[in-house]
This record gives C-alpha cells, sequence and structure tokens, in this order.
C-alpha cells in the first residue's frame, strides 16, 4: 500500500457519506450480498439516489436497474462491487472512466489468499489510483451511516434491528467484529451513527475512518479495533485530528505477544515488541487502550457525557463498607487518586452520624436509607468540599427502591444542576425503566464498582490529553546519519554515537596482553577489559567481559582468557582485539536503546539496566525523535525513577545529563534512516555528574544490492 500524506480524511466523505450510489452485482433478493444494501437503504430511507447495476435484469427491488456503469444516468460518488475477484478490477476501471469518486469493494479473495491474491489487489489499487478514486476493502462488510439512511453493508446484524441513532463512531479492520461491537452497542442502548469496516485496507484504513470521524458532526465518541499498523504516521495523524476536535478514540488492539521480540538479537527488541511500542504510542497520542468488549462499551457510555476531567480524583460515598472497598482497590488499581477528604469537613459529618466513616471512601452506612438528608448531605460535602472530580455513588438494589428512587432522583438531579462539571455514577441494581431515569437526570449507571471506577478513570485520562494538546510541539527536524556497511564493533559503534554527541568511557582497543597493561596503567585502575567483534553482540555470555580489573597481572590474564574464551565459543567470528575500557562507578546503570518497529519506525526505550531489564520490563517507549523535555519525562515515567532521583539518601543522578542523552539517541535514531535496526546501550553510567555509555551495539541492516 502506498503511503498517503496530508490531511485529507475529509474526501473519504463520498465513502461514507454519498449522495448517490452505484451496486455493481445488484440482486432482487434482499437476502442476497448484492441485494442486502439495497433492501437495507430503501428501508431506512436513504435520502440519497440508488442506482443497482445488473444486465440481467430491468428492475431490482422496485427501482430502475441498468446493464453496466456505462449507462448510468450520472456519475454516482461511491460504487459498491459485490461481483467475483476476478470480475473486481474491470468494474472499479469501469466505475472510475465514469467518474465515481469512491468504491467498497465487498469481494473476497485478494492479499488474504496469497501472493496471487495480493497482486489482484494491488492492480485494483493502481486502477483506482489512476482516476482518483479512494477504495474500501477488499473483503470488507461495508459501512453504515444511520443519520442520512446509507447502509453500504451485506451485514445480516440489520435484520435483528437498525442502529440507535447516538454519538458513537466504530471503525473497525475486521467487518465481522466492528458489526459486532455495533450489535452490541445496540443491545447495550448506545446509539451508533456511523460504522466502517476497512477489511484488507488496500487503501482506506482504521487511520482513515478515525480522521474522518474526528471531523464529523454526527461523531463525538471514536470507537476503534485494529489488528496491525499498515501506515503508523497516518494513524498518530489521525489521532492528533480527534484530539484536535476533542473527541475520545477508545481503541482495542489485537494481538498483545511480543512478536518482535525475535527479530533482533538486541535487549532492546526483547523489550518493544509490536504490543509495547503500540500501546506507548497509542497513548503518547491520546488513545484510550481498552482489552475488551465489555470494557470499550462502558468508556464510550461514559463519554456520552463529554465530561473529560483533567486532574481527576474520585469521591466514592457508600451505604456499604464492602462496596467502598471494592471501590478503592480498583481505584488504586488504575491509579485513579482517592484523596481523603479535608480534616474539617470529616470532623462535622463524624459529628452527624458517629458510627459512619467519612475520610474516603464516605460510608454513610444504611443508616441512610432510613434518613435520606444524611446520604444529601455526604454526596454534596463530597462534591463541595472534597472537591473530586469524579464521584461514584454506591448504592445498589436501593437506588430501585420504589419508596426511595423518586427521593434519590431528586436529590441527585439538584447535585447534577449544581456541579455540572463533575462526573457521577451511580452503582445500582434496578429494572431497565428506573436506570433510565437516572440516566436522564445526567447519570452514569454500573452495577458493578468496578466497572463504574475504570470508566470514570479513562474519562479523566482522555481529559488529560486534551488538556495537553494544545501544548504539543512539532517533533524536531534531525540531521541525516551516515552509517557504515555493516553492523559496526563496539569501539566504532561508540565513535559513530559520538559523532551525536553521546559520550562514553575513556576507553583503547589492544592487539596484545603487553598493550593492555599499558592501556589500563595510561587510564587507571580499576578497568573492564573485553573482547572486540562485530559478530559477538552478547559479550558476558561467552566470557568475553572481565570486570574490576586492578594491577598488571590480573589485566594480562583476563587479556588472554577473553580471547581464548571468543575463540572457543565463536570460532568464525571476526577478532579486533581486545578493549580496555575505564570502569566508573558510583552510579546508576541505566538502559538506552533503540528498536525500529515496522509501522512507526525507530522507537527509544529506555528503563534501569543490568541483565535483569527483561524480566522486570520496567521501561519506558517513544517515538523518535524527541526533545530533552520528553527524554525527562520517559526517565521519570518508570516505576523505579526514585533510584534515580535519590530515594533513601542515595545521590541523585544527573537527570539533565541522562535526559540529553536520551534525546541525542532519538535523533540519532531519527537521522539513521531504515537500515538502522537497533541500538543498545546497556548499561549506561548514570553519575552524579554525567552520563557514560559503557557498552554500544548498534545493529545494521547491509546496504541493498545495485
Amino acid at each position: 500500500m502506498t503511503a498517503r500524506t496530508g490531511d485529507d480524511f475529509s474526501a473519504l466523505g463520498f465513502l461514507l457519506a454519498p449522495r448517490s450510489v452505484a451496486i455493481v452485482g445488484a440482486s432482487d433478493d434482499p437476502m442476497r450480498i448484492g441485494g442486502r444494501p439495497i433492501a437495507a437503504m430503501k428501508t431506512a430511507g436513504f435520502r440519497g439516489r440508488i442506482f443497482p447495476i445488473n444486465p440481467g435484469r430491468r428492475e431490482v427491488q422496485g427501482l430502475p436497474c441498468f446493464a453496466s456503469v456505462a449507462d448510468l444516468p450520472e456519475a454516482p460518488e461511491v460504487g459498491i462491487v459485490a461481483v467475483a475477484a476476478k470480475h473486481a478490477p474491470e468494474t472499479v476501471a469501469a466505475l472510475g472512466e465514469k467518474g465515481c469518486r469512491a468504491v467498497t469493494l465487498f469481494s473476497a479473495g485478494f492479499a488474504e489468499t496469497g501472493a496471487e491474491g495480493e497482486r489482484a489487489q494491488d492492480e485494483i489499487l493502481a486502477i483506482a489510483r489512476r482516476h482518483g478514486m479512494r477504495v474500501l476493502g477488499p473483503n470488507t462488510l461495508g459501512v453504515f451511516n444511520a443519520g442520512i439512511g446509507y447502509y453500504g453493508t451485506f451485514s445480516s446484524s440489520l435484520d435483528s434491528g437498525y442502529p440507535r441513532p447516538g454519538p458513537v463512531g466504530i471503525a473497525s479492520q475486521s467487518g465481522a467484529y466492528g458489526v459486532h461491537l455495533a450489535v452490541a452497542a445496540r443491545e447495550r442502548g448506545l446509539g451508533t451513527s456511523v460504522l466502517v469496516t476497512t477489511g484488507n485496507e488496500v487503501d482506506v484504513t482504521v487511520a482513515d475512518a478515525i480522521g474522518w470521524m474526528a471531523g464529523s458532526d454526527a461523531v463525538e465518541v471514536i470507537c476503534a479495533y485494529q489488528e496491525g499498523f499498515r501506515d503508523g504516521a497516518r494513524m498518530v495523524a489521525a489521532l492528533e485530528a480527534a484530539r484536535a476536535a476533542g473527541k475520545p478514540v477508545i481503541l482495542m488492539k489485537a494481538g498483545r505477544s511480543r512478536l518482535g521480540a525475535a527479530a533482533a538479537a538486541s535487549h532492546t527488541a526483547s523489550l518493544t515488541g509490536d504490543d509495547a511500542v503500540a500501546d506507548a504510542i497509542l497513548a503518547e497520542h491520546g488513545a484510550i487502550r481498552v482489552r475488551d468488549t465489555e470494557q470499550m462499551l462502558d468508556f464510550a457510555y461514559a463519554a456520552r457525557l463529554r465530561l473529560y476531567p483533567a486532574g481527576n480524583t474520585l469521591g466514592v460515598i457508600t451505604i456499604s463498607g464492602g462496596g467502598g472497598i471494592v471501590a478503592a482497590d480498583e481505584a488504586e488499581a488504575v491509579g485513579l487518586p482517592m484523596p481523603p477528604m479535608p480534616a474539617e469537613a470529616q470532623e462535622r459529618l463524624k459529628q452527624l452520624l458517629p458510627f459512619g466513616s467519612p475520610a474516603n471512601p464516605l460510608d454513610c452506612t444504611a443508616q441512610a436509607l432510613n434518613d435520606l438528608s444524611l446520604f444529601d448531605t455526604y454526596a454534596r460535602s463530597a462534591l463541595a468540599e472534597g472537591g473530586y472530580r469524579s464521584v461514584l455513588l454506591f448504592l445498589t438494589y436501593v437506588a430501585g427502591s420504589p419508596q426511595l428512587a423518586p427521593r434519590l432522583l431528586d436529590s441527585l438531579r439538584r447535585l447534577r444542576a449544581e456541579f455540572p462539571d463533575r462526573l457521577l455514577a451511580l452503582c445500582m441494581i434496578a429494572g431497565k425503566d428506573v436506570v433510565a431515569l437516572y440516566e436522564e437526570a445526567g447519570l452514569l449507571t454500573f452495577a458493578d464498582p468496578s466497572r463504574a471506577v475504570r470508566a470514570l478513570a479513562a474519562m479523566g485520562r482522555v481529559g488529560d490529553q486534551l488538556a495537553a494538546a494544545p501544548t504539543r510541539t512539532p517533533r524536531p527536524a534531525v540531521p541525516p546519519v551516515t552509517l557504515p556497511a555493516g553492523t559496526p564493533d563496539e569501539p566504532t559503534a561508540k565513535r559513530l554515537l559520538a559523532e551525536a554527541g553521546i559520550a562514553s568511557a575513556p576507553e583503547r582497543v589492544v592487539r596484545s596482553a603487553e598493550e593492555a597493561v599499558a592501556a589500563a596503567e595510561a587510564l587507571g585502575f580499576p578497568v573492564v577489559l573485553k573482547i572486540v567483534s562485530p559478530d559477538i553482540v552478547h559479550k558476558s555470555d561467552i566470557g568475553g567481559v572481565r570486570l574490576n580489573l586492578v594491577g598488571a597481572e590480573a589485566v594480562r590474564e583476563a587479556h588472554d582468557a577473553i580471547l581464548a574464551a571468543a575463540r572457543r565459543a565463536a570460532p568464525e567470528a571476526r577478532l579486533g582485539g581486545v578493549l580496555v575500557a575505564r570502569q566508573l562507578s558510583g552510579g546508576v546503570e541505566c538502559l538506552m536503546g533503540i528498536s525500529r518497529d515496522p509501522a512507526f519506525g525507530p522507537v527509544a526505550v529506555f528503563g534501569l539496566g543490568g541483565i535483569f531489564v527483561e524480566i522486570l520490563a520496567d521501561v519506558a517507549i517513544r517515538a523518535c525523535p524527541f526533545d530533552k523535555a520528553a527524554a525527562r519525562a520517559m526517565i521519570l515515567s518508570i516505576r523505579a525513577a526514585p533510584i534515580l532521583t535519590g530515594a533513601r539518601g542515595r545521590a541523585p543522578v544527573d537527570l539533565d545529563a541522562l535526559a540529553r542523552m536520551l534525546s541525542r539517541l532519538s535523533h540519532f535514531a531519527a537521522g539513521a534512516g531504515p537500515r538502522l535496526r537497533a541500538v543498545d546501550l546497556n548499561p549506561v553510567m548514570a553519575l552524579p555528574e554525567g552520563a557514560y555509555a559503557l557498552d554500544a551495539v548498534i545493529e545494521i541492516d547491509p546496504e541493498p544490492a545495485r
């Protein structure tokens, strides 16, 4: 697929909101693939023009039918192709010659079948590009745009009902799963105005659909199902368009396994598998990632209120100690702060209800059922004095009580009106009619407190992302980097990095034991000795590294032992001597690295260094390049950051030097181009003054043959 550049998301309007549609392969049978779109559009009252095309019929489902595309009285804005794969190229060409602007290709039998099918798919794209057409599919279930009654889909889900009107848009790489989401949303009572299923994505991708929805007045909340990214830059542009429009993108990416871990021999590759990279980049650009359908619909349901509390905090008012504990546990798990109520407020509430718990959760106990003013006082105090941005009210089956529900509703309506900028959620069990009354009052309702907390936390993350959007700066331009013909040895790698401003410990390459002793004495003891070879990446694994060497005899012995170990373990390896380096101490060992993601390009990883980094996996990941401020934020985001900032009386490391090195590494990666496969700086010694790369591996793909 050829990547598209620039913000041309609006061009999908012909595909997703057409004023006229031709169905090639139209059927009079409303149950057949070529008949379902016509039947659905007639039922839904599509206001545009419908042109069935079938050479064997003069009328289809009560509409005039045309023998060919050429016979149409006008150029349709979109053509639906429901013919066998072998006839698809000529059909797309005919639509292009007629002046059609977009094609939805139901036909299957293309790239999903192998190399021959992929060639046919590429042929269709080339035809479409010649005529300036966009292509959805092939192998797609199509689209619907409920607001205009357009149903360019053959999904049988419409047999059980049409989507409810509402603010949710769904984009899905999988047709069946996308429709599954739409039906689940309908059953949940969520209004879904737009569905786009992208299939093989020869042209139009999930990213394109997200970008179009970002500019659509009909969509306020975007849900997406993604299996893989064909164009990472396009997805980033779409997410930024949604963020600029103030619309959350709730995204489920399937495939959490680290498929990229075996792609290279570096530590970095094992830390930045496909899913880890996607997770970091999606979060950086504002997407809220979910694990399953239930979570996606919960978050979309919560987002319908369009209340996104930046700097979110949670207050829990409960009539049950157990309900409050469950909510508090989940809040801690998802990182949603639950600060206690102010001391003065706690004292006043304690006087009002001595056996209650007014900290947070605020437990007004079952006594509130006898005196609902207690519940109102606790809730009002949490909002006014606690200042919580989100409040969860655990009322369980009490909220559905025929005797208590009307009074609770009156109280909550007043609170909703008095605090319109706060998210109020109820944990309750009641019939659908009663639940609807609470929802009409502007309240979220959940049967489970953990699900409620997760949804409230997600709305806070949306708010934080939207608040951060205006301050974002464009990624800096970087100078090109000239790479050697192949993967270099360690000293060469360090010289290459030194040109980018990345410092390493003083060192020398020697060719004999006596040269090693002289180098050690000049550099100063203790020293480190390491084998030099572009073919041996993990030197310590074969006995190719000796540490803490003091004195001439120790250096001589280590020199000879390292060479012997390398010859035993890797007899075919090219040996370039032995590296003698001053051993630095008194700091914290860190890891910095680069891995090349097939969709998003070079990404940087940072974490604490050493041999256990892959096991602990406490790392931060970010797409390259980025500035020193972003690098500093990465460093401080890892769980072990207090070790760097001076925990338990340790001297803090030089964060400025560490961030400067990480930023420079990101610029080096961005400037090196696609031949750079990976970089590992492990360890980097972060000292109270300065940061130095103690080891460096750069993996480079060979230059292409000319």
